[in-house]
């Protein structure tokens, strides 16, 4: 049994995860958080091209890797992509209005970015436009070192900063979801 949307990590990593990210804030700069996200993107794109559609749709149980909610463990491809699609397109609207230093609406959830079950490959498109949505407002923003600041469940007040540097790291954790879906057995 899966546990519940939006159960968060377990509370050793969920400290270890903060303190990673906390570091790579520190010691990261905006072009590194960039090229990490152009980075994890290509990777991404290599394991969508080396599939046909049957592997992209079918839901495989993997091991959990970190970072990634239990929840999460049974998955496709394509609704790994749905999830990045919609967790893409809520980051690039927390940047914007902070950007604007609006506090953007609604709450950061975890359970919220749950992908659809029955997504197909038109997903595909969708999530490459998110992709661009995001790199292009964060590009159009001069300073992203904001006042306002939005919260995530898991880090807590952000900075615009800080939801750029988070957002490769979270294709990275998904990426990783995706290797782990194409080439782990199926479970029953």
């Amino acid at each position: 049994m899966l546990a519940a949307p939006g159960a968060g990590l377990p509370r050793p990593e969920l400290w270890m995860v903060t303190l990673f990210f906390a570091v790579r804030r520190w010691t990261g700069s905006r072009q590194s958080f960039t090229d990490q996200f152009y980075r994890e993107r290509g990777l991404i794109r290599n394991l969508i091209d080396s599939c046909d559609d049957e592997c992209l749709s079918r839901r495989v149980l993997i091991d959990r890797p970190i970072g990634l909610e239990d929840s999460s463990r049974f998955w496709s491809v394509l609704m790994t992509l749905d999830h990045l699609r919609i967790v893409n397109g809520e980051f690039t609207r927390v940047v914007k209005s902070l950007g604007k230093e609006v506090l953007p609406e609604g709450k950061a959830s975890t359970a919220a970015v749950k992908p659809d079950p029955a997504v197909t490959t038109a997903i595909i498109a969708q999530y490459e436009d998110s992709c661009d949505a995001w790199l292009a407002a964060t590009a159009a923003m001069p300073n992203l070192k904001t006042m306002i600041k939005f919260s995530h469940p898991w880090f807590g007040p952000m900075d615009a900063s800080a939801w750029h540097a988070l957002a490769g790291m979270h294709m990275g954790i998904h990426r990783t979801q995706i290797e782990r879906i194409l080439h782990e057995p199926i479970r029953p």
